[in-house]
């Protein structure tokens, strides 16, 4: 078992590493694949799924498919009975070619073209998500009849990847909207929201949920019974922060609904995508060259061949913060500052995040990103100073 690399926290707990590094992860990475590559178990994503549907009976599970959208990882969820959350008609293809029905297919992408619209609902799609009156307009035209929710805006503290004001509209433009749907011969059926990506306090859950009870309890005053409740996303993967366990999670959700709807709770929908994936993949990737800008300087540049254009795209702002592994962890360590591999002055993955790395790394060395299993193979260019997109491997 390797150790973990020292960060400005110190030491990370070797047991809480354990559980990702194992060794069944172990025999993959060393079979000889070309880096960088991301290796994906796929017990890992079927047990995520399994553990929340356990603590969520009631409560239909839509997997996010940008997280990762690897066929073997669709085929894993979608042989569990897991429904799929869809961004675009290339997402909405793979689905429907690995075999899966539309009725377990929700269009959430709240910006869509007209024609993708139509071509869904020609296949059987039959859940749309939408926040303005255009978007609304084009359901009408394009999905007639189709079943339709409102996404509302809410703001994302606590979250490490914020998604506030690109979606979503205020409560009282939801509440218009909806009406609006229904004169549209549409069927308004919901509210969802989201919390923002990897959120940290469940808290944001119980805020965001009291929002959208208004808007049922106003929607009912004026003739308009919705009965869908769509909580989003936002349940996080382990990097570096500590965090509250799912069961702190699902109990302020479920508190929320017990405290807002009472009796008549509505039927829940999440869309969890980092959960689900992030802890399921490792990142490994190869040391190209380390480097000191100066006789004094204390820090050394590592240069990998990953960076922020080929996988590691969330680490802008130094946000998404990964546990790192090298096989020479338990030796001395030193400050870094870890770069990527292309001729770009902003592909500087880690700078200010106080990661220490052994001081033997030398070229060739493997380094190895824990709980890099979403929205790294999903976010790499296609071909940024022709390097080619990340592979996934699944196991």
């Amino acid at each position: 078992m390797r150790h973990i690399a020292q960060t400005k926290h110190g030491s990370e707990n070797q047991a809480a590493v354990a559980s990702i590094v194992s060794e069944r992860f172990d025999r993959y990475l060393d079979c000889g694949a070309s880096t960088p590559f991301i290796a994906i178990d796929l017990d890992v994503v079927r047990a995520r799924y399994v553990a929340l549907r356990e603590m969520l009976p009631h409560a239909s599970i839509f997997y996010a498919v940008k997280a990762n959208p690897s066929p073997q990882v669709i085929s894993s969820l979608s042989a569990i009975c897991a429904s799929f959350d869809l961004a675009s008609e290339g997402e909405i293809k793979r689905c429907l070619q690995l075999g899966i029905a539309a009725d377990r297919l929700s269009f959430g992408n709240t910006v869509k073209r007209e024609t993708e619209i139509a071509k869904a609902h020609a296949s059987g799609i039959d859940l749309f998500a939408f926040d303005s009156i255009g978007e609304l307009e084009k359901l009408a035209r394009a999905a007639p009849g189709a079943r339709v929710f409102c996404r509302m805006l809410v703001y994302n503290p606590g979250a490490q990847w914020p998604l506030t004001r690109k979606f979503g509209c205020n409560q009282d433009m939801a509440i218009d909207l909806l009406q609006r749907a229904r004169i549209l011969g549409l069927k308004p059926i919901g509210i969802s929201f989201h919390v923002g990506s990897q959120q940290t306090d469940p808290q944001q859950w119980s805020v965001a949920i009291s929002a959208a009870a208004r808007i049922f309890y106003s929607c009912a005053r004026q003739g308009l019974d919705l009965n869908i409740l769509n909580v989003g996303g936002g349940l996080p993967a382990q990097y570096r922060t500590a965090l509250p366990s799912l069961a702190s999670y699902i109990e302020t959700i479920d508190g929320a609904l017990r405290r807002e709807f009472g009796k008549a709770r509505p039927k829940i929908i999440i869309e969890p995508g980092r959960y689900i994936v992030g802890d399921a993949g490792i990142l490994r990737s190869q040391v190209l060259l380390v480097a000191r800008k100066s006789h004094q300087a204390k820090e050394r540049w590592v240069y990998l061949d990953v960076g922020r254009y080929n996988g590691l795209a969330e680490v802008q702002g130094e946000r998404i913060q990964y546990r790192i592994c090298t096989a020479r962890d338990g030796q001395q360590c030193g400050p870094v500052i870890l770069a990527g591999p292309t001729c770009d002055s902003t592909d500087i993955i880690y700078e200010h995040a106080g990661y220490k790395l052994p001081v033997e790394l030398t070229t060739g060395d493997f380094v190895d990103f824990l709980s890099a299993g979403a929205y790294t193979a999903s976010y790499a260019s296609v071909e940024f100073n022709g390097f080619p997109p990340i592979q996934t491997h699944c196991f």
